[in-house]
């Protein structure tokens, strides 16, 4: 139950509208939203300094990344029960947590480090914040399957 809680906080930084905010502004790593006259327009992210296109698509293929190895370590485990002996049963589900943790903390030090430098206004949104709470318990999952496997054993 837990690791599909951790799935669906890493979906949710993943496609959400708010890495970083202002009044009239909320930006995540796909578009951003422009508040005008009271009405949310989409936006593409501007090019150039401010969102290199490189650093952008690393945060994107992170981010989706990190689901990814979320859903395959739901399926390893779900599959680990029925076919693998006590000693290593946790075993795998724990690197595919553990790769999961890896690429959602790489995407959100890169929003960190490159994004949003030289703004002297705004501030990070729940997304952005989603996606370390995210690292942190995906981290704690991983070490919890690894310490099963070592108490079953």
């Amino acid at each position: 139950m837990i690791v599909f809680m951790f799935l669906m906080l890493q979906q949710h930084q993943t496609c959400c509208i708010a890495w970083w905010m202002t009044d009239n502004m909320s930006t995540d790593v796909w578009g951003r939203w422009l508040q005008t006259n009271g009405v949310w327009n989409f936006t593409d992210l501007p090019t150039g300094s401010h969102y290199p296109e490189d650093y952008l698509q690393a945060v994107q293929a992170s981010s989706i990344l990190a689901c990814i190895f979320s859903i395959l370590g739901i399926f390893v485990f779900v599959a680990q029960l029925f076919t693998l002996e006590k000693g290593n049963r946790f075993t795998i589900s724990g690197i595919f947590q553990l790769l999961a943790c890896l690429c959602i903390m790489i995407a959100a030090s890169i929003y960190t480090d490159r994004f949003h430098l030289d703004e002297n206004f705004g501030w990070y949104g729940h997304c952005y914040i989603l996606a370390w709470i995210s690292f942190a318990l995906t981290f704690i999952s991983s070490i919890i399957y690894f310490v099963l496997r070592k108490k079953v054993a």
